[in-house]
């Protein structure tokens, strides 16, 4: 539900507060360590960042779509990191049981996941399901009132930390597609699931992906979501919210580095002159200024056509396929704007260069994006 506008502009405050003087000091601290750590993240759930997607009743903050987004561009302007420690919790981690959870399931997992006492996961790619997310190998045979999983899940978010998994496994083998796909809420300690080492990444340091292997793991038939066979129902709709905050951390960030190469411009000098002076390196500033103001548009238009019930897939797409494209850019620009200090690691540019990589990934790569859009576009008749 939306806040009030004062207690709005409140927790955005708060949120600024704490990105720019706990979150950015140790930027550096949690590349080289790999690790983000414990008193921050216990700084992170005591102001409520674990549940503010979760309803109020669960303990959570029930933020609307525009003022999560609002908070999460306030998160993008720090390493990644430190959003993706709590961003499973908030969006794919937890969606997926706020939307088709049943009153048990959501008595039973919300409150511990609103406060970071429960950490999510959600258990899609695979091998070979990855873009082509409708292929999914693992599979959940019944077997009197449990379901039996065997297969294996890659690079899944916080995988080494989570507590509870959204796993997506095919229980028809004989429907192809989606269509054969269910949902499963599966908790970390049931015999036979296994999670392999955190994966070396060329960004995002202090943020973990690791293999989820399935070997007879007995899921109680009652931690299904939804009914059998809406999996990739389910997995759909929790990537078009996913989709939408991402947006707003690209957003985010993109703010962070266009402040961060005016403020470096202002002061370094070349020719006997500030290089703000010259034109192209003007030009480059202007480019990025209007593409991220482009990006804030599409993506809070978009929030708030959601949080008015409006169906978003197409322009969730596209703000995801827009913003993670632009903050590439943006970033580009920022290692050429600080030349060779952008090079190397002393500004963080060349941190955040390679951290806003994965954007373009995850969540849909900004080819499947394309075909999103498209295939919506053309149902709609243009």
């Amino acid at each position: 539900m939306p806040l009030d506008m004062d207690i709005r502009e409140q927790l955005i405050e708060t949120v600024r507060r704490f990105v720019a003087e706990r979150l950015r000091p140790l930027e550096a601290q949690v590349s080289e360590q790999d690790a983000v750590p414990d008193d921050v993240t216990e700084e992170m759930k005591q102001l409520g960042l674990y549940g503010l997607s979760i309803p109020e009743q669960y303990g959570g903050l029930d933020l609307s779509m525009e003022d999560e987004c609002l908070v999460a561009v306030e998160l993008g302007r720090t390493s990644p990191a430190f959003r993706s420690a709590f961003g499973t919790n908030v969006g794919i981690g937890s969606q997926g049981l706020v939307m088709f959870g049943t009153d048990e399931q959501k008595q039973k997992y919300l409150p511990g996941i609103a406060s970071g006492e429960i950490i999510t996961s959600f258990a899609l790619t695979e091998p070979e399901a990855g873009s082509d997310s409708a292929n999914v190998q693992t599979r959940a045979i019944k077997d009197g009132d449990h379901y039996v999983l065997n297969g294996a899940k890659r690079f899944i978010t916080n995988a080494n930390k989570a507590h509870l998994f959204t796993v997506m496994a095919r229980t028809d083998p004989e429907k192809a597609g989606g269509g054969g796909v269910s949902a499963f809420l599966v908790e970390r300690d049931l015999p036979g699931l296994s999670v392999g080492k955190p994966e070396k990444k060329m960004g995002q340091q202090g943020a973990h992906i690791c293999d989820v292997i399935f070997d007879n793991v007995r899921v109680p038939a009652e931690n299904r979501l939804g009914r059998e066979g809406e999996g990739f129902k389910v997995a759909m709709q929790v990537l078009d919210r996913g989709r939408l905050h991402i947006s707003a951390v690209c957003v985010g960030v993109a703010e962070r580095l266009i402040k961060d190469c005016v403020e470096y411009a202002s002061e370094r000098r070349q020719f006997g002159q500030p290089i703000s002076n010259f034109q192209l390196i003007q030009g480059m500033i202007a480019d990025s200024k209007t593409e991220a103001l482009a990006a804030r548009a599409l993506t809070m238009e978009t929030a708030r056509k959601r949080d008015a019930g409006q169906s978003v897939t197409m322009e969730a797409a596209a703000a995801k396929y827009f913003a993670s494209e632009m903050v590439g850019r943006v970033a580009d620009r920022a290692v050429q704007i600080f030349g060779g200090a952008g090079y190397v690691a002393d500004h963080g540019i060349e941190r955040l260069y390679r951290d806003v990589r994965i954007f373009r990934i995850y969540e849909g790569t900004s080819q499947i994006q394309q075909v999103v859009i498209a295939r919506e576009t053309l149902k709609r008749g243009g």
